[in-house]
């Protein structure tokens, strides 16, 4: 199974629903990096439309290609080599189409989905059954906005812990952590 995982800041919705562009945060580049190449995902897409983040992205990517913190820490580059940053989620299918020659099943999770297709294992079969790549999405700030959940193939049940009082807010990085283990 070709698995490719993707961080939506935009289409993001804000606390009161409103559709926002958030801010890439270093530890999601670094700690998202590193559970993708621990779990064998071909391609980290950071999405954002926005200049500066785009930026920042490669200027955090490229301080680890430099000779000196490659030799410092040659984990850290070989893990952030999954890592690219890419303007919008059509064109993150656009270039796995490119990389795998077949158009990716588009999965969706997130903590407030109010209705989901199943859990991983559930996933797992459908991708076996159409035989094409996935493209796992995670959403910062409150989560995808409604246009991105309704363009998915699959809708990936949340993650619920053992919370007796229904708590469930898990950070994105925790999230893609435990769902790449699972896969």
């Amino acid at each position: 199974m070709e698995l490719f995982l993707g961080l939506v800041h935009h289409p993001i919705k804000n606390k009161i629903g409103e559709i926002i562009t958030t801010s890439v945060t270093n530890m999601d580049i670094h700690d998202i990096s590193r559970s993708c190449r621990t779990f064998g995902v071909k391609k980290y897409f950071i999405i954002s439309p926005l200049k500066a983040q785009k930026e920042l992205v490669n200027r955090i990517l490229g301080h680890w290609d430099m000779d000196q913190a490659s030799v410092y820490n040659p984990d850290r580059k070989d893990a952030l080599s999954v890592a690219y940053f890419i303007e919008s989620i059509g064109l993150a299918v656009e270039k796995i189409e490119e990389m795998s020659g077949k158009k990716p099943l588009i999965i969706v999770t997130a903590a407030n989905m109010v209705e989901d297709h199943g859990c991983i294992k559930d996933m797992k079969l459908k991708a076996e059954i159409d035989n094409r790549p996935i493209l796992l999405l995670f959403g910062t700030g409150w989560g995808l906005a409604p246009e991105v959940i309704d363009m998915a193939d699959f809708k990936l049940a949340p993650i619920f812990g053992r919370s007796e009082d229904g708590f469930n807010h898990l950070s994105v990085r925790s999230a893609v952590a435990i769902y790449l283990s699972q896969l």
